[in-house]
């Protein structure tokens, strides 16, 4: 007989928290809560609870749980709450779940496109698109996602659920979690929230004893008063609050029948030798008794595959028919033992994890043994080829059978798959079960695929440490030669973590392992690896290294056909990739040659990865050369419809550079502000930085100098200073901001500090102004002649459109000295038609080349002059627009009033009387400059500045200059 109470009781106090927390996420104030207690404590009955109370206020929930059968099933509980969301409902149609479906299919199968390669989505990926899910899922009354048992979970669903967390504070979502007190990661992510207070955690003692007298008479359906005294002492002792033990003991007592009701009420029956049973062990070995055989026979043999248990798994193991198997699932089931599991159609569980741990438990040793030992053995002998959960479920019966060894190749057999599949975290986890159970001759084995994948789920010291630690192989062995790929695998993941010095040690380990002429596939790898390293700042090779391009292209190049020769595609596509940038010298031809090759090879092999990864360096070089995007927008939607996040990162930060060079601000900030964020969310420090720095040189493209500062500062902390990015910060971005602020030598200064590192570091970043903007302000010094122009006409990358447009103007200017007016105007034409995508560079490069003109008498220096005065005047860019005004004078043509300006002066100050040629002065001030700092970037006189500042000081009553600039500091006021 079954005694289950009806109602929740002694946990008021946590039905009120779980309902305080579904208001207020309906309100868009995302909630974390976790429920930690024992085994039976009710942690079950209060999520059944929050599920009832968020269907009643119309949210969706979701609803899954962790498997306690010691699989390791990487997202299993969010497997199950998606699906039993949409099983029945399909994919969802929110256009802004697009880009996530395919990272989502890894949880629903269902979402999967036929004939469409899976993409091996990193877990802060998976982590997103699901945040971006429960988000759309919210949107009108909130949205619930329980998750259960998480002390038995992968680690990736770890990692997931505390990126949903650190992230749904503003968000219409509650995240409530259940989990036993057990060491683990789920543990000691309950306790780190907690403590930064990023969820409440809530632990669940035992009932008091008046809630134990309430619960039996909910039990039982009668007043407390009504139990027999006796029975409630009974209870009480044997459960110690547990809500469970106490229906399964209670269960007991009716089913023997020393508790029975009768006209009079309930009574307690003493039977001889019938005292109620001192451990729940015992109480489950007697409600066996009362089974049938078949039945008893079924339920022992389900319990040893887990609490939750698959039908297919459990007929391969009893060898029941169809018929007699369903026959007795149906009485398990009507005795109240176990029940069809929800999420899962060919799945059952075991009503309470506890029960099948104490069916298992009723049964002596040997038995228990012998169990295990004939259902991993009929598993493994069914003919049908086992998946990773099947290798874990031998892995785990060989084990509780005795045979160390055997569990050790099931479990490292396992993680070598999870592995190859991008389950980084449960490959490490069933890497490290297997490791000290292997048998001394395959250890070693173990320890080099447990090295790779630490190293490829993040943690590179331990896969490093693990490395060092192997057991020396004889040299040039095919053990030294599977050593050697490790060694060249884990110098892979070094250079992708931009740790040059550990990658370099790799590489040197690999080359002593795999002798002087190691099997043509190893060498192939270690040169692409190897290539790669030399081009990251600080490579950690001792003394200096002379560069040898056409060595190093040549190497590559043969390293890249040997790997096809090979079979080893995804070794061909990195060789290929490199060649290409290694190629941008020879020109941009012969690198899109080598992406085309690439593109090729993954689309042959069924690469989706290193298909879009073609597809956007093809994008990339497509938008240098021409300032056209279009290539590259369609790589963004190639890596959108595989759902490749971070590759679409990479692409937004390449559209939102390109919007910045073509003046189109408010797609840059849409870019940026989409993008930087979640690039930062899910660890992509190189998209990330990109992004950073796309919005510093916006600002310094705007003339918006603190703005600038600000972000270049941002782009600091995230490591930027020491990345390829050095030469565009300093040239694209900040060279191009002084010369917005009509400070030609601090431009002329950062763009010599791009120039001397990339002397010293390999750079394939062509728009740090060496073959442009550099070029052309060193003529304009007169520093620089046609040889040294040419030269740089001569390279790749001056024949890329930004560069290429400062280039004309360079040789105009060198032209109209030299008295060649006509070719100057030619040039001047063909500025004219380059220069088009790119209005500030445009006209910039218009009032750069004026005063020249004028000088030597050739072009139409007083047009331009007027043309960026507009321009720059209308964009807020005060400095060059002054300037601009200045040279007209000079060169006595008029120069028009601007009546406007008005607009820009904040209200307080143009009530107080400050004019707009005050207030340009005014917004100069935060940075503290000199008058006669001022008056140079304003094009006006230091005595005029003096009567400005006079003005000033007057109209706004501050008592000194100090106190002036703490002023325009308060007004957080950008230059015009």
């Amino acid at each position: 007989m079954r005694a289950t109470s009806p109602v929740i009781v002694g946990r008021d106090e946590e039905i009120g928290l779980l309902s305080s927390a579904l208001d207020a996420v309906q309100r868009r104030s995302g909630r974390a809560l976790f429920l930690l207690g024992e085994a039976g404590i009710g942690k079950s009955r209060l999520v059944g609870e929050c599920a009832y109370r968020a269907y009643g206020l119309g949210m969706p929930v979701l609803r899954g749980r962790a498997t306690s059968t010691g699989l390791v099933v990487p997202f299993r509980p969010l497997a199950e709450a998606l699906a039993s969301r949409f099983r029945a409902a399909g994919t969802p149609t929110d256009p802004e779940l697009a880009p996530y479906h395919p990272a989502l299919a890894r949880l629903v199968p269902e979402w999967r496109k036929d004939g469409s390669p899976g993409y091996p989505e990193t877990v802060v990926e998976l982590a997103e698109a699901l945040l971006r899910l429960l988000s759309v899922l919210g949107r009108e009354a909130g949205c619930a996602i329980l998750l259960e048992d998480l002390h038995d979970c992968d680690t990736e669903t770890v990692a997931v659920v505390e990126y949903v967390i650190d992230n749904l504070a503003d968000l219409p979502i509650l995240l409530l979690g259940t989990l036993r007190p057990e060491p683990g990661s789920a543990l000691d992510l309950v306790r780190s929230v907690e403590r930064r207070h990023a969820a409440t955690v809530r632990e669940l003692g035992p009932l008091r004893d008046d809630r134990v007298r309430a619960l039996t008479g909910a039990c039982l359906e009668a007043r407390p008063e009504e139990i027999p005294e006796s029975v409630h002492r009974r209870l009480a002792e044997r459960a110690a609050g547990n809500p469970y033990l106490l229906e399964v003991l209670l269960a007991d007592l009716l089913d023997t029948g020393r508790l029975r009701r009768t006209d009079e009420g309930w009574e307690a029956v003493d039977q001889p030798g019938g005292s109620v049973p001192s451990d729940i062990v015992r109480s489950w070995a007697r409600r066996l008794e009362r089974l049938d055989e078949p039945v008893r026979d079924l339920l022992l043999a389900s319990a040893t595959l887990g609490s939750q248990f698959s039908v297919t798994v459990l007929q391969t193991v009893t060898g029941f028919e169809d018929r007699a198997l369903f026959t007795h699932l149906r009485s398990a089931v009507e005795a109240g033992v176990i029940a069809p599991d929800g999420a899962a159609p060919d799945r059952y569980t075991f009503r309470h994890s506890l029960t099948a741990e104490a069916l298992i438990s009723s049964l002596a040793p040997a038995e228990r043994a012998s169990l295990a030992r004939r259902a991993a053995g009929a598993i493994e002998h069914a003919g049908q080829p086992l998946d990773e959960d099947g290798r874990q479920l031998v892995a785990s019966l060989q084990l509780a059978a005795g045979n160390r060894a055997g569990a050790a190749r099931q479990f490292a057999e396992a993680g070598r798959r999870m592995l190859a599949s991008g389950a980084h975290g449960s490959a490490v986890v069933l890497l490290e079960r297997a490791h000290p159970l292997a048998a001394e001759t395959d250890r070693a084995a173990v320890a080099e695929s447990l090295a790779v994948a630490r190293a490829e789920g993040g943690d590179l010291d331990g896969a490093l440490a693990l490395a060092d630690a192997l057991p020396p192989v004889p040299a040039r062995s095919e053990a030294a030669a599977r050593r050697g790929l490790i060694h060249i695998e884990l110098a892979w993941a070094a250079v992708m973590a931009e740790r040059p010095a550990d990658a370099a040690l790799q590489v040197e380990a690999a080359r002593v392992l795999l002798g002087p002429s190691p099997p043509p596939g190893r060498r192939a790898a270690l040169v692409v690896v190897d290539g790669y390293l030399a081009l990251l700042p600080g490579h950690g090779r001792p003394g200096p290294e002379p560069r040898d391009p056409a060595g190093s292209e040549r190497a590559v190049r043969e390293a890249a056909e040997t790997a096809e020769a090979e079979g080893l595609p995804v070794v061909a596509c990195q060789a290929w990739q490199l060649l290409a940038l290694l190629r941008r010298e020879e020109g941009f031809d012969a690198a899109d040659a080598a992406l085309e090759r690439m593109l090729s090879i993954s689309t042959e092999h069924a690469l989706p990865v290193w298909r879009v990864e073609a597809l956007v360096r093809l994008g990339a070089n497509a938008f240098m050369r021409t300032g056209d995007a279009a290539r590259l927008l369609s790589a963004r939607a190639a890596a959108t419809e595989l759902g490749a996040l971070l590759l679409t990162r990479t692409v937004d930060g390449l559209l939102a550079m390109n919007a910045v060079m073509c003046a189109r601000w408010e797609e840059a900030q849409e870019i940026i502000d989409r993008s930087a964020e979640a690039s930062a969310r899910v660890g992509d420090r190189s998209a990330h930085r990109y992004l950073l720095l796309a919005g510093a040189t916006m600002a310094a493209h705007r003339g918006r100098r603190r703005d600038m500062d600000r972000s270049l500062a941002a782009f600091r902390r995230a490591g930027g200073e020491q990345s390829l990015l050095v030469p565009l910060r300093s040239g694209l971005c900040r060279a191009f901001g002084a010369l917005l602020e009509e400070d030609r030598e601090r431009a002329a200064a950062d763009l010599d500090e791009a120039l001397a590192w990339e002397a010293d570091h390999p750079s394939y970043y062509y728009l740090s102004g060496r073959y442009g903007l550099r070029p052309l302000l060193r003529v304009l010094a007169g520093d620089a002649d046609r040889a040294e122009l040419e030269e740089a006409r001569a390279t790749p990358g001056g024949c890329l459109a930004w560069n290429r447009q400062f280039l004309e103007l360079a040789s105009a200017v060198l032209l109209g000295r030299e008295g060649d007016a006509a070719g100057a105007a030619r040039r001047m034409a063909s500025f004219d038609g380059r220069s088009a995508p790119f209005p500030v560079a445009r006209h910039l490069g218009l009032r750069l080349v004026a005063d020249a003109a004028r000088a030597d008498g050739w072009g139409e220096p007083v047009a331009w002059l007027r043309s960026a005065e507009e321009f720059f005047y209308g964009a807020g860019v005060q400095p060059v627009a002054s300037a601009c005004r200045a040279a007209l004078r000079q060169a006595g043509a008029s120069v028009g009033q601007h009546r406007g300006g008005w607009d820009r002066i904040p209200s307080p100050l143009r009530s107080s009387g400050v004019t707009p040629r005050e207030y340009e002065v005014f917004v100069l001030l935060p940075e503290r400059p000199g008058n006669q700092q001022i008056a140079r970037r304003l094009s006006i006189s230091p005595r005029t500045v003096e009567k400005h500042m006079a003005s000033l000081l007057s109209k706004t009553g501050r008592a000194d200059r100090a106190a002036l600039c703490e002023f325009a500091a308060e007004c957080a006021v950008e230059p015009a």
